[in-house]
């Protein structure tokens, strides 16, 4: 469930988005220095809340569904234009942005397209951590900022750490099995309509709650639970030192 933040702030994320692009086609930003972008459209996709991600052994990796529109390039299927064959229409790549366009550039597509997907997820994501931390996490976690693993890993390493907490998320859903790990913590960014329910062997309730202010809320996943359910709180994140 997206926060009302999101919903909010998503045609400023877009402008900003947008006119991020245009400051950095002519070499102004570091994140694409060296690179003319053209005006390409990318999915508006806003985001909220995360917090610092503990080591719990491993990420969750239950299938998200992220609203928007997903980006061409990293889903398109079919032939991928080779490496070596990839160049823009004016101006050139630099080395870290073509390694990030490396199969993932359909035949026939413009590959300034597909670079500047990515580019606006590093738009997004810089200007989310200016704003609030938990935010550009908590957009990572619930998918709304689909590309983020990939865009961050070629074009904003800056922002790894961003990702790496977010794998120690949970966005709403059921989490079950080995998918539900043990430990502290919070809903960063709930909904007035957020509540969760930890469950035992046996379908037995270990604790439930609700945070009807929308204020951020903290619980405990113990080692006998089961399953974990969480509705309207849209994100929560582990509580302890960012790694």
């Amino acid at each position: 469930m997206r926060n009302p933040f999101l919903a909010c702030a998503a045609a400023v994320l877009t402008a900003v988005a947008l006119a991020a692009c245009g400051a950095s086609a002519d070499g102004n930003d570091p994140e694409a220095a060296g690179a003319q972008r053209p005006a390409a459209s990318g999915p508006a996709v806003p985001g909220p809340s995360a917090t610092r991600a503990t080591g719990p052994a491993t990420p969750p990796t239950e299938e998200q569904s992220a609203p928007g529109a997903s980006a061409p390039a990293a889903t398109a299927e079919g032939p991928k234009t080779p490496v070596d064959e990839i160049t823009p229409a004016t101006g050139t790549f630099t080395k870290k942005q073509r390694e990030y366009l490396k199969d993932r550039v359909p035949k026939g597509m413009d590959p300034a397209a597909v670079l500047q997907t990515g580019q606006e997820t590093c738009d997004k994501l810089r200007y989310l951590v200016k704003a609030d931390r938990d935010t550009a996490v908590g957009a990572i976690v619930t998918g709304e900022i689909p590309d983020a693993k990939d865009a961050v890993a070629g074009l904003c390493t800056q922002h790894q750490a961003l990702v790496d907490e977010a794998a120690y998320g949970y966005p709403d859903g059921r989490h079950a099995g080995k998918k539900l790990r043990p430990g502290v913590y919070r809903s960063a960014s709930p909904t007035p309509d957020c509540s969760w329910q930890i469950e035992g062997a046996g379908g037995k309730e270990l604790a439930s709650g609700t945070s009807d202010t929308g204020r951020s809320r903290k619980i405990t996943i113990p080692d006998s639970a089961r399953t974990f359910t969480s509705t309207g709180c849209y994100a929560w994140l582990p509580e302890g030192a960012a790694g």
